[in-house]
This record gives C-alpha cells, sequence and structure tokens, in this order.
C-alpha cells in the first residue's frame, strides 16, 4: 500500500520523472559526442552521467519503496562508506575486533532511526561506541599506535554512520498536515545536496578565479562557494512543495544546505589530500568511490533533520513575509 501512496502523489512523480528526464537528455548528448569525438572528457562525461542515472534509480527505489526497504538502503550505504574509510586509512591486525564492533554498530544505529528511540539515537555512537571501542582496543594488549585507532574508528563511526542515519529519522518522523512523507523529505534533501555540487561547479567555472582553500581543494573558488549557496537557497523555495516547509525556512534550509555540503566535501577533501587520494574508491565510474558522492551528505543530512525539526515547530516568521514580498 505505501509504495503505491508514494507512486500516485503527483508531486514526487513529477519531480522524479523530470530527473530521469533530464539524466536520459543528458546521456544521450554525452553518449553521442563519445562516439564522435572518442576522448578522456566525452567518456568521462557519458561514464558520470550513466552513474548519475543508476543513483537516481536507487533513490527512486528509497522514496517509493517500503520505508523498512529505504532504511536498509541507506543503512548499506553507511556500511560501504565505513568499509570505503577504513580501507584508505589503514589499521593494525590488533584493531580487527574493533572495527567488527564498528560494523555491528551500523544495524543498531538504524534500528533506533527507524523505530525513533531518540536518546538511544543521539548517545549510541557519540558516547556508547566512543566508550566501547578505547577499551576493545586495550583489551588486545596492543599499544603500539593505539591513540591513532582510538580516535579513527568513532570518528569514521561518526562520519559514515550517525551523520547519514539521520536520514533514517525521516521515515517515520511525524508531521501533522503533510501527505508526501518520507518520499518528499527525502527527495527534497537528496535533490538539493545534489544541486548544490553542481552549482558551486558551475559557478566556479564560470566565474571563479580566486581559490578559497587551494591547500585542500584547488578547484574551490569563492564564486562557486557564493554562487553555489546562493542558488541552492533559491532552489529550496521553488521545490519546497516536497516539504512542509514555508517559504522564508525553505530559503533558509537551502542556504544551510548549501554551506553544510561545501563543509562536508572540504572535510571528505582533506581526509583524501592527507592519505594523497584522488578517490575514496573507483566503484561508481566517473565518479570514484561511495564517500565521493556522499562526501557533502555527511553534513547535510544532520542539517536538514535538525533544522526541519526546529521549523515544523515553528510559526510563520518574519523570514516568510519577506520572501513573500520578493519572490
Amino acid at each position: 500500500m505505501k509504495l503505491v501512496n508514494q507512486i500516485i502523489k503527483p508531486e514526487i512523480g513529477y519531480t522524479l520523472g523530470a530527473i530521469f528526464g533530464l539524466i536520459s537528455v543528458c546521456l544521450t548528448i554525452f553518449n553521442s559526442k563519445k562516439n564522435e569525438t572518442p576522448n578522456k572528457t566525452t567518456i568521462e562525461l557519458f561514464l558520470r552521467t550513466r552513474s548519475w542515472m543508476f543513483i537516481a534509480v536507487g533513490l527512486a527505489m528509497i522514496v517509493l519503496l517500503p520505508p523498512s526497504i529505504g532504511m536498509l538502503m541507506i543503512a548499506y550505504l553507511s556500511f560501504l562508506g565505513f568499509r570505503e574509510m577504513a580501507s584508505i586509512t589503514g589499521f593494525r591486525a590488533a584493531d580487527r575486533t574493533a572495527l567488527m564492533a564498528a560494523y555491528g554498530a551500523i544495524p543498531i544505529q538504524y534500528y533506533l532511526a527507524y523505530h525513533q528511540q531518540m536518546d538511544l539515537f543521539f548517545a549510541f555512537i557519540p558516547i556508547g561506541m566512543f566508550t566501547l571501542i578505547p577499551f576493545v582496543l586495550i583489551s588486545g594488549g596492543k599499544t603500539k599506535a593505539i591513540g591513532r585507532s582510538m580516535a579513527l574508528i568513532p570518528s569514521l563511526l561518526m562520519l559514515t554512520v550517525f551523520m547519514i542515519s539521520h536520514i533514517g529519522l525521516l521515515f517515520n518522523l511525524p508531521i501533522s498536515d503533510f501527505d508526501l512523507g518520507y518520499g518528499g523529505l527525502i527527495l527534497y534533501l537528496f535533490l538539493l545536496t545534489a544541486l548544490n555540487d553542481v552549482f558551486q561547479f558551475t559557478w566556479g567555472k564560470l566565474l571563479g578565479n580566486r581559490k578559497i582553500i587551494p591547500a585542500i581543494s584547488p578547484n574551490k573558488t569563492w564564486a562557486g562557494f557564493l554562487g553555489g549557496v546562493i542558488t541552492t537557497g533559491f532552489c529550496a523555495y521553488l521545490l519546497r512543495f516536497l516539504t512542509p516547509l514555508s517559504g522564508g525556512q525553505a530559503l533558509v534550509m537551502g542556504w544551510s544546505i548549501g554551506l553544510a555540503g561545501f563543509a562536508g566535501d572540504i572535510l571528505i577533501s582533506a581526509i583524501k589530500r592527507d592519505l594523497d587520494l584522488k578517490d575514496t574508491d573507483d566503484i561508481i565510474p566517473g565518479h570514484g568511490g561511495i564517500m565521493d558522492r556522499m562526501d557533502s551528505l555527511v553534513l547535510t543530512a544532520p542539517v536538514f533533520y535538525h533544522l526541519l525539526a526546529y521549523f515544523i515547530e515553528q510559526p510563520i516568521s518574519i523570514l516568510d513575509k519577506l520572501s513573500i514580498a520578493f519572490l
């Protein structure tokens, strides 16, 4: 029944249709370019666009299928992200038990999210696992480089599991007078996160001269950053029909997602720079690894959840009056 209910929602159906239509057009164009003038650029554009099609299919499944299946898919992404980060950062043989404990935390965290066990959700990894993992490491009796492992394993859990698992809270988030449910919320979050990446890249290429953090990400510019954040805010305003947000709240949400997306991108870029890596993996053709695509989502997911939880409790504000006046 929930599958049928999500499919017949016109807002979700039209939005997904627009996504697949746009990707299909781009895929056709880039495939033609690749066949006409095969070179590194045209082949990469084709591979990246084809990968976006697969990503869009995954997003549609999360949005349309029953929440239990969608939750499992998000949890699997966390598993892949943790495994990917663990593989590139490297651990001692003595860390295996602690790593197994970290993997075991993933289903527990998502179980807590699915059942809205809020106190345990917010305490399990930041307190429980941060306490458990050092003692597991100590029990192994190997102290060489143990401090690095004590810091790194919980930190990776925070990045790839705790932060991403905020998406799981959206599946059963109680919101009155909002018919689209988790489908609209998750679609909105993923769309804005992806659009922010695209806009920051596009504005940076068009107008970017001044580098913002060249030591970490040489391609990031002030024009790309500011243009991306501002444009994402207006897209958030236009797409607010997927959410219970008012106009002013949607603008603030979009700008906040733009800032958080940039910060998440820089965060993972700094780790890769430290490890002298271009990508975290090559599992996604043209894109790299799972964390190369989920880097922005690491911070946009918790920002979206907490702002949404705050906004749905708030009355209409001066921001909404200004948005009506100017937009």
